[in-house]
């Protein structure tokens, strides 16, 4: 039985979507393929809101991160964390020799924008990295708000992890000043994963140069020079496939569903699960500062989550344990991509039968 995924990623993926992957295989190096590229380029930047070149990579979304802190940190990198995949940046930072110092924020809590202003004021950083959305507390951090700070600081790289709320909360990266904001395609976006897209400033561009040793396969001013030469081409095979779905499901949330429609159903989900929790359970995180796309829930009833997990399969249902540290003390309810309100209010219909609520 296949079971409905209400967990951070993959997503359930629309069976029109799917069928877009089994689509023939054309040349990468064509005159289509090009075309297909500068396509789901020109829309990518309708979902980030930006005028800045967009760069696809056969990675996940962990790819482009890596290549975003390698490439455009010249002096040291400032790593705002609020949960595991906050970590992340500063972890590879170190693995890729790049000078890092992190700072980590209490669980479930958000990075509070004059924490970000007296680490630049020390004049230590030419680079600033913040997870928009942290799936593993359940937190959206005040991506507008650390913009402005960023501003004042013309000389710093400001990249953001837009991987699980890209196309399903409203971020305008040029607004916010963001040089590299970087999703992938199995989460909001609602495809299988395997392909990453960020955006790539002119500010980025120009750090990238000053900087020696940017890798191979993801040192992203590679992948932007080459794109300009051979006309939206890449360097190395592209997974063709997930660009047929990416074409397709681009046009559907700008054409048919309207992208302020999806943001719009996001919260309406997210106040759901919320109401929800609110009822029968706690919030774990911050009121303030909730995802829209993810709720983390404080098991305050001591349920068995497995458990749960395990009867709700066999109704062909799927959600998410707490994350790492968190595991058991708290559970999580995914309502991203493509996912209606009706299929959420059957999720929690059969939890509150299972677990007679």
């Amino acid at each position: 039985m296949h079971k409905k995924l209400f967990i951070p990623g993959p997503v359930e993926v629309r069976p029109e979507v799917l069928a877009k992957m089994a689509e023939p295989m054309i040349g990468h190096r064509s005159k289509d393929a090009s075309a297909l590229q500068r396509r789901i380029s020109d829309n990518m930047r309708k979902i980030f809101f930006t005028e800045s070149e967009i760069l696809i990579s056969t990675t996940s979304g962990s790819g482009l991160m890596e290549g975003a802190i390698r490439c455009c940190t010249a002096k040291k990198a400032a790593v705002f964390s609020v949960g595991a995949f906050g970590k992340r940046w500063y972890e590879m930072a170190v693995s890729n020799n790049v000078q890092a110092d992190l700072y980590e924020v209490e669980m479930g809590k958000a990075v509070d924008p004059e924490e970000v202003d007296k680490a630049l004021a020390t004049g230590e950083y030419d680079l600033v990295a913040v997870t928009h959305n942290e799936t593993s507390t359940g937190i959206m951090n005040p991506i507008e708000e650390i913009g402005e700070i960023v501003k004042k600081y013309p000389e710093v790289v400001f990249i953001v992890d837009m991987v699980s709320s890209a196309a399903g909360s409203k971020v305008e990266v040029d607004k916010c000043g963001i040089d590299i904001c970087i999703t992938s395609t199995q989460k909001c976006i609602g495809l299988p994963p395997g392909m990453s897209i960020c955006t790539f400033s002119e500010k980025a561009r120009k750090r990238a140069e000053q900087v020696p040793n940017r890798g191979y396969y993801l040192d992203l001013l590679q992948l932007y020079k080459y794109i300009q030469k051979k006309d939206y081409q890449y360097p190395s095979t592209p997974s063709l496939s997930h660009m047929f779905a990416l074409d397709y499901q681009l046009d559907y949330i700008l054409n048919e569903e309207g992208l302020e429609n999806r943001f719009a159903r996001h919260k309406e989900m997210a106040k759901i699960v919320r109401d929800w929790a609110e009822k029968n359970f706690e919030l774990y995180s911050d009121k303030n500062h909730l995802s829209n796309t993810v709720t983390n829930v404080k098991n305050t009833k001591n349920i068995d989550v497995s458990a749960l997990n395990k009867a709700l399969g066999e109704r062909g249902f799927q959600i998410s344990n707490g994350y790492g540290s968190l595991k058991d003390k708290t559970f999580r309810i995914a309502h991203m991509a493509d996912c209606k309100v009706e299929d959420l209010k059957e999720l929690l219909k059969n939890i509150d039968e299972i677990l007679g609520l």
